[in-house]
């Protein structure tokens, strides 16, 4: 029985320090968290996430290509914007701010839309010597061979080249470059080249492409003299028919230049030509084009004619010789810096066709 001396000072004790006070509700991290995906087989990129947990109020996607979203619901939509195997992951959390996460993989065709400009199959007083349609499923290993590892190709760019980053299909050969630590680097992405398989000395040469955006992207279409391996560069001479260097802004602009050296000394020389109304090079395909001959050296956006070299002078010698192609997508480098949080991956370049007329 409690006397009255402990009855006061329990009521004393509890006016100080509040014995009506109630215990604190015991926090629920989330449980059970699943998650389903319908993905579209129409090759719109569009995949459908419904995420479920016990405890959750709140879901937040991670979509693989460095895009992300938030769900009350758990229900999401998301457009992929190439064909990849993209491992997504997602956050549930509770009222209390506790959080339980799953990653998935969901693996997505995308079809690649062939709008855009097309150029002539002939030209008057010249002859195709060359072609590559990339109608295949594989490249064609007669005309392409691969260039691979992450040396940094003398500009301190950061991808690492690999073959697995090329494809051949509908009709077109895709370059992908991806967020992925190989090698030490933490990019990859593909170069081929036909040397020793395909090299020509003047003539005009089409090529149709697609190109990728974002900072820090690097694709190009170009030459270089097939006497590198005993000159050297810049001695071998080298033309590129175009390089883009991504970022807002800079998507739209494309470059033609000339490499050589002159009495010793590196030399370049070059031109740009850019998208008006808003449009960049990676809405559509457009046709980068050259007119070499032993005078001059052309380039051409679409037909349209933006930027001459003459070739005559005796310094330009190294700039009249055999030369092969090279199609590749760098990332990072001294000319373009390092992509930056906006950039998405992958980012692809397509090529339609490459021609060669004489």
């Amino acid at each position: 029985m409690k006397t009255l001396s402990s009855v006061l000072l329990t009521s004393f004790f509890c006016f100080l320090f509040g014995c009506n006070a109630t215990e604190p509700e015991m926090q629920l991290q989330p449980a059970n968290l699943a998650i389903a995906t319908e993905v579209s087989t129409d090759g719109s990129g569009m995949v459908t996430f419904s995420a479920s947990a016990d405890n959750s109020t709140n879901y937040q996607f991670y979509f693989g290509d460095g895009a992300s979203m938030t769900s009350s619901d758990g229900q999401v939509s998301y457009i992929y914007k190439v064909s990849e195997v993209y491992t997504v992951k997602v956050i549930a959390s509770s009222i209390d701010k506790l959080t339980t996460e799953k990653t998935i993989e969901v693996s997505v065709k995308v079809s690649i839309s062939t709008l855009g400009y097309t150029s002539s199959a002939s030209y008057s007083g010249m002859t195709l010597v060359w072609q590559d349609e990339f109608d295949g499923i594989s490249l064609n290993s007669s005309n392409w061979k691969h260039e691979t590892g992450g040396s940094g190709w003398g500009n301190n760019e950061l991808q690492y080249y690999q073959e697995q980053n090329t494809q051949v299909e509908n009709g077109l050969l895709v370059i992908k470059a991806k967020k992925e630590n190989v090698g030490g680097k933490d990019y990859t992405s593909s170069r081929i080249i036909t040397q020793g398989k395909r090299a020509y000395i003047y003539g005009r040469v089409d090529i149709r492409a697609k190109l990728p955006k974002g900072q820090g992207l690097w694709p190009a279409l170009w030459m270089l003299g097939s006497n590198i391996s005993a000159v050297g560069w810049p001695k071998c001479g080298e033309i590129d028919i175009m390089e883009m260097i991504g970022g807002v802004g800079k998507d739209n602009k494309i470059y033609g230049t000339v490499h050589w050296d002159n009495a010793g000394s590196y030399a370049s020389y070059g031109g740009n030509q850019s998208l008006t109304n808003g449009k960049i090079f990676a809405d559509e395909f457009h046709v980068f084009s050259i007119v070499w001959n032993a005078s001059s050296i052309t380039w051409y956006l679409d037909d349209v004619k933006y930027h001459v070299i003459d070739i005559t002078p005796d310094g330009l010698s190294e700039l009249k010789g055999e030369a092969f192609f090279i199609f590749n997508v760098a990332v990072g480098g001294n000319w373009p810096g390092s992509p930056d949080p906006a950039t998405t991956f992958p980012q692809l370049m397509a090529v339609d066709y490459i021609r060669v007329f004489q």
